[in-house]
């Protein structure tokens, strides 16, 4: 099986083309005011519209209002929401978009539950446990804590880069690999080499298991 790519928090629109161009399967625009890679609409839209076919949106939010999050859907073609919060699974699944949920790993996560719990989520996103922040800190986590089957799909994160890609999709084998401080050159702006390294790590990869 291929192993899928999103690279997420970008905030420039040639950033975004070229890893669209180079084989990234999806691209993650931050609504969270907070993170260093927030975006507007106004900047979202214009990433969005310069995108070739085929390239999945996913915008991220994390314990945002409703109506927030509707305004920013009624005005940007976006494919697929991620909720990086404390959100229930009936908040994810009332705007009727495939929706991927977040999940900060500790030692105590149950994955297993949780997968029960957002069952009709298109993915378990497993990132690193950070006090003061939710995602995009670089930091990796034990990835024995990620159980060998799951009912859903497994979207792996947290400190990942060209030099573990590899490593992660032959321990953990996930679905896909979500990286993005891993392959920037300061927060919020993309790395052209480190992003064509880290996809040419993950094909690689792919070759060497089948």
């Amino acid at each position: 099986m291929r192993t899928r790519v999103k690279i997420c928090g970008f905030t420039r629109v040639e950033e975004a083309v070229y890893a669209a161009h180079n084989g990234v399967d999806a691209i993650g625009l931050v609504f969270y005011s907070l993170s260093p890679r927030h975006v507007t609409i106004e900047q979202a839209m214009t990433i969005v519209n310069a995108l070739p076919a085929f390239t999945t949106v996913v915008a991220l939010f994390v314990d945002e209002s409703e109506a927030r999050i509707r305004e920013v859907l009624q005005q940007v073609p976006i494919d697929c929401l991620q909720f990086h919060g404390d959100e229930s699974a009936s908040a994810c699944r009332i705007y009727g978009k495939r929706y991927i949920k977040a999940v900060r790993m500790q030692e105590t996560t149950d994955v297993a539950a949780l997968a029960e719990q957002y069952h009709d989520a298109a993915g378990l996103l497993l990132d690193a446990y950070h006090a003061d922040a939710k995602g995009g800190t670089g930091q990796s986590f034990d990835w024995d804590l990620i159980p060998k089957q799951c009912a859903l799909p497994i979207i792996l994160a947290g400190g990942l880069d060209e030099t573990n890609a590899k490593q992660a999709i032959q321990v953990v084998r996930p679905y896909a690999l979500d990286v993005s401080s891993g392959v920037e050159s300061s927060r919020g702006m993309k790395d052209a080499s480190k992003v064509a390294a880290f996809i040419q790590q993950v094909n690689e990869s792919d070759r060497e298991i089948t």
